[in-house]
């Protein structure tokens, strides 16, 4: 990092100095928060600055809007998380956040992050404006080894598996799938099921190309009709959060979660062990493939060299191999360093690994859609989740004219 602190030193003209950081994030939850606090760790004791937490609950959904009130409004914080993708596009084009190429550039980022989609999501004009700090994919589905115990059967190998063993699970008492109340959920839910039984050209020619034909046809009537059968699968669990349903299958209530690799930070808050106490299943044990989500930190422009030089500071660190190492390895998501060693991972993480390290990736949707195309789907999956007398042909007519007026 010497380099850095010598490029910001001469872009300010003075000393460093320790700064107070805020930053805001929506990271909250229990494994969450454990993930986190090695982010202010390392700032508080590698450098003189402060992290100042900002956790906002409520998620993505809640937790933008008030960024970005703040930002516009110019009450700015220092530093703040989004999921790299196209979520901050009318920020940087305002030119609100800080241009992070001289940090990128002295710090090897372009050589370093891998895959180098995940840099250019946080690219625009040939000008880097955040940090990417993990790689988070959707594409996970996570089995109670106790729930599948209790019902008297073993644990499936993939999507059709857990359909047939529903009526063995609510024999049992046991809720099959656990889905949380917040629309993103279950539009997440229904993107990890298209990507696994429509395949990832079919996603690709949607989610690209925006191609109604593919959204109208025969693929993606299977994903809806799919959906509907997942709607019915988590009738009887009433939670709100995901961190809630993914409790649900940790405690045995339910048998399994749609949900990204996220969710293993809370099975190792609960002190559960991956192969013994859960299973997961990538792709729904259909399709091995991981989108190459994430979240990534962006920093607005602040009329002060001293605090930009610390900003810049910040960035350098989060993507640092020793704090890439201790924040993913807690947050249950995969390091976006190509040369960094995690040791002894968990069988989860090292499907992940593998699948990494064989090409099998797309990229996220937030890369592809815009934010408000996304919240279209997310409001019509929602709508689709809560009315049972909505058909699944009803709600694939919506989705394709979505698709169509998207950009």
């Amino acid at each position: 990092m010497g380099k850095l602190l010598a490029a910001t030193a001469m872009c300010s003209g003075t000393a460093a100095f320790a700064v107070d950081l805020e930053v805001s994030h929506w990271w909250t939850s229990g494994g969450e928060a454990a993930a986190v606090a090695k982010f202010a760790e390392a700032l508080n004791e590698r450098t003189e600055h402060n992290w100042v937490d900002g956790a906002i609950a409520g998620g993505g959904d809640t937790a933008r809007p008030i960024m970005v009130s703040r930002i516009i409004g110019g009450d700015p914080m220092h530093a703040f998380q989004f999921n790299h993708g196209r979520q901050a596009e009318e920020l940087i084009e305002a030119g609100l956040l800080l241009d992070l190429t001289d940090v990128a550039e002295a710090e090897g980022w372009f050589d370093i992050v891998n895959p180098p989609s995940l840099l250019e999501a946080c690219t625009v004009d040939g000008r880097v404006y955040c940090a990417p700090v993990n790689i988070h994919s959707w594409q996970w589905m996570w089995l109670s080894d106790d729930a599948f115990e209790q019902a008297g059967i073993e644990v499936p190998s993939d999507w059709d598996g857990l359909v047939a063993s529903a009526p063995a699970l609510r024999e049992a008492g046991i809720v099959p799938l656990a889905v949380g109340g917040q629309s993103w959920q279950q539009s997440g839910a229904f993107g990890v099921m298209a990507i696994a039984l429509a395949g990832e050209e079919a996603w690709l020619a949607i989610n690209r190309d925006k191609d109604v034909d593919v959204a109208g046809g025969e693929a993606y009537a299977r994903v809806f009709e799919a959906f509907g059968n997942a709607r019915d699968l988590a009738a009887g669990l009433n939670v709100s959060d995901w961190n809630q349903a993914t409790n649900a299958v940790i405690t045995g209530q339910a048998a399994a979660q749609i949900m990204g690799d996220w969710a293993q930070g809370e099975f190792a808050v609960a002190g559960q062990v991956a192969g013994e106490d859960y299973h997961c299943l990538p792709g729904l044990g259909v399709t091995g493939i991981l989108d190459t989500g994430g979240d990534a930190f962006y920093f607005p422009v602040q009329d002060d060299p001293e605090v930009e030089a610390a900003q810049k500071e910040l960035a350098a660190l989060l993507l640092s191999p020793e704090v890439q190492v201790s924040f993913n390895s807690a947050k249950g998501s995969l390091p976006i360093r190509g040369d960094v060693d995690l040791g002894t991972v968990n069988d989860c993480t090292q499907k992940g690994l593998e699948l990494l390290a064989a090409g099998q990736t797309l990229p996220s949707g937030n890369a592809l859609l815009t934010p408000d195309t996304n919240q279209q789907v997310n409001d019509l999956m929602t709508e689709f989740w809560s009315d049972p007398s909505m058909t699944a042909a009803e709600a694939q007519e919506r989705y394709v004219e979505i698709i169509a007026n998207a950009d």
